[in-house]
């Protein structure tokens, strides 16, 4: 492990075009709950799956649903950024991070001092009004008493967070793409890599150090140049 930690560290160090591509693991140690980790959203009782619950059809059928479950599970405004968003900011404001790509939709790297951020999922912090397009903030939706409804129009407001059954946003995947296809170092961090087409990403990667950190194995583990089964907090605390 030391010595891996140790090639890390040079790869980061020899680099001024890495690219991060995290996963909930990354929001997990700010207490924000993994949707499929064992004590995750996906393991815990409620009235429907998270996937149902989740998806854009529930959302326009059930919103009263929807909003009790997203509110309660989603909506989490307490969460402050951890080591792995700090550093990660640390290294962009030092030129050597040129971008992070995130699952996540939490907003933490922002706030962590991130400045390009490529959020696949979309993010809790921007939400809409469905029928006049008026913006709304996050503290906004919390406050409001069952389905959020616009103060202007009156129509339903969405949170601008990719369910399931929607397509990602076409520029934030040009985006991301552009920045894997040309990084030297990808750090793929706190991922399962089983979620698509987000996980399907790192096929643009053409380098040769593909660095994968996480608690557990992958179904990419084979193409990555190096492997370390711990915490990403825990390993990017040691850079």
């Amino acid at each position: 492990m030391e010595d891996n930690i140790s090639l890390l560290k040079q790869w980061v160090e020899e680099s001024d075009n890495i690219v991060f591509f995290g996963g909930a693991g990354v929001s997990t140690e700010s207490n924000i709950p993994d949707f499929r980790s064992v004590d995750g959203l996906y393991n815990q009782e409620y009235d429907y799956p998270p996937e149902t619950i989740l998806s854009h059809t529930f959302f326009v059928r059930n919103p009263q649903e929807f909003y009790r479950f997203y509110k309660n599970k989603m909506l989490i405004l307490d969460a402050k950024p951890n080591t792995a968003h700090l550093k990660l900011a640390e290294l962009e404001a030092k030129g050597k991070l040129k971008a992070v790509v995130t699952q996540n939709i939490d907003g933490l790297h922002q706030a962590a001092g991130s400045k390009v951020v490529y959020e696949l999922h979309g993010s809790v912090h921007r939400n809409y009004c469905t029928k006049c397009g008026k913006f709304f903030g996050p503290e906004y939706m919390a406050a409001a008493d069952g389905v959020p409804t616009c103060d202007a129009c009156g129509g339903m407001i969405k949170p601008d967070v990719v369910l399931y059954e929607e397509g990602l946003d076409s520029e934030v995947i040009e985006g991301a793409v552009k920045a894997i296809s040309k990084a030297d170092v990808l750090i793929i961090g706190g991922t399962s890599l089983v979620v698509y087409p987000a996980a399907g990403l790192i096929d643009y990667y053409r380098g040769n150090k593909l660095v994968l950190i996480n608690k557990s194995t992958t179904p990419r583990d084979n193409l990555a140049n190096l492997i370390i089964n711990d915490s990403i907090g825990k390993v990017f605390a040691q850079l």
